[in-house]
């Protein structure tokens, strides 16, 4: 039975709260378990990206990456999209001890400023491979199936390029991430919308039926795609 009208924007009211307590609640949890190096660093960055107009990614999405990097115990993670290293923070602060980050991106000055964040944050050199370059250029030259995550926050235009990339770079087992899928609400949003926004429709409807896939779309800072590459 549907409910009154009244009762379903109470409805939504309480979800859109309890969304933002989930984000709220990986950004307090970032700030409890970050050594003092790990949250200078993070502000750091956040704030290279603000000065450079980058928008970086919530706390409650890095906590979301740090806790998903764990879970599939990655040892080697690809990054689309390096901005000024506040992702890869988390994703290193989530992966294995010896794990290995590879970022692209095409603006080498922002991969110098996260190569400056990773080394204040107490991570080794050895830690992070910066390419710089587009990626659509660069993937194809990584290994078959030899990343255990692969999270993709470049050009939304590209983002179904970046899912077939993705499936073949990762191993079974191995999950892909894409950041920013609610794209300020534009994606669900019945008015005529830019071309970026009509090809993260089409991921998430790609992602959803693929048999390739197991998908769930977390709802922490502006929408974070998750589908797990099935053994076959």
């Amino acid at each position: 039975m549907r409910a009154p009208r009244g009762q379903e924007r109470a409805i939504t009211g309480n979800r859109q709260t309890s969304w933002a307590f989930a984000d709220a609640y990986g950004a307090e949890n970032v700030q409890h378990a970050e050594r003092s190096e790990h949250s200078a660093a993070l502000r750091w960055a956040r704030d290279r990206a603000r000065e450079a107009g980058l928008r970086a990614v919530s706390d409650g999405t890095g906590a979301a990456l740090r806790l998903l990097a764990a879970a599939v115990d990655a040892k080697a993670v690809a990054e689309i999209g390096t901005g000024t290293g506040v992702s890869g923070i988390h994703l290193l602060h989530g992966m294995r001890p010896d794990g290995v980050l590879t970022t692209v991106d095409t603006e080498p000055e922002c991969q110098q400023i996260a190569r400056q964040a990773f080394r204040a944050a107490g991570f080794a050199a050895n830690r992070a491979r910066f390419i710089p370059g587009r990626a659509l250029d660069v993937l194809p030259r990584l290994a078959d199936g030899g990343y255990d995550l692969v999270f993709c926050d470049g050009d939304r235009t590209e983002c179904l390029e970046y899912l077939g990339e993705s499936l073949r770079l990762l191993r079974p087992g191995g999950l892909v991430c894409f950041e920013g899928v609610f794209a300020d609400g534009r994606t669900v949003d019945s008015s005529s919308q830019p071309a970026e926004v009509l090809r993260l429709r089409e991921l998430l409807r790609t992602v959803r039926d693929s048999t390739s896939l197991l998908p769930s779309l977390l709802p922490v800072g502006d929408g974070l795609l998750c589908a797990v590459k099935r053994h076959h």
